[in-house]
C-alpha cells in the first residue's frame, strides 16, 4: 500500500484502501493480508462514518497483527495523508506470537514504500488517542 494522490477517477478513489490488516499465515511461514480486514475509501460516509475508530476495532484483543493506515490530517496550508505502520502486541497475545511478529516486523515494513510514521501498540488506549498515529 503506497500513499499517493487522489485520483480523479471516481471509482478508483473508492477502491482505495483506507486501512489493512496483516497477520502471520496458518503454517507461519508467511505474513498475509487478513481476509475481510481493511477499510476502503469508499466506504467511509457509507458503511463507515469514523475510519479511524473502526480500524481500532478490527484489531484483536489477544493476538498480534501488523496494521497500514492512511492518516488524513491537515495543516494551517494544506490537507496531508502519511502512511503510518502500525506493530500491534497486546498484553493479553501469547509470547509465542508475540516474538514471531517482532522478529518478522522489519521484513513486512521493507516490502512497504512510503511508511512516514511507526507505532508499537500494546493496549487500545495506546492505539485510541489518533494523535500517536502521526
Amino acid at each position: 500500500m503506497k500513499v499517493r494522490k487522489a485520483q480523479p477517477n471516481e471509482e478508483d478513489k473508492k477502491k482505495r484502501k483506507k486501512a489493512v490488516l496483516f497477520c502471520i499465515s496458518p503454517d507461519k511461514q508467511n505474513i498475509i493480508l487478513e481476509e475481510g480486514k481493511e477499510i476502503l475509501c469508499g466506504d467511509i460516509g457509507n458503511t463507515i462514518t469514523d475510519p479511524y475508530l473502526e480500524f481500532v476495532k478490527m484489531l484483536p484483543s489477544d493476538d498480534c497483527r501488523y496494521a497500514l493506515y492512511d492518516a488524513t490530517y491537515e495543516t494551517k496550508e494544506t490537507k496531508k495523508e502519511d502512511l503510518v505502520f502500525i506493530f500491534w502486541a497486546p498484553d493479553d497475545a501469547s509470547m509465542k506470537s508475540k516474538m514471531i511478529y517482532a522478529s518478522s516486523k522489519e521484513a513486512i515494513k521493507k516490502k512497504f514504500t512510503g511508511i512516514k510514521h511507526e507505532v508499537q501498540a500494546n493496549c487500545l488506549e495506546e492505539v485510541r488517542d489518533r494523535r500517536n498515529t502521526g
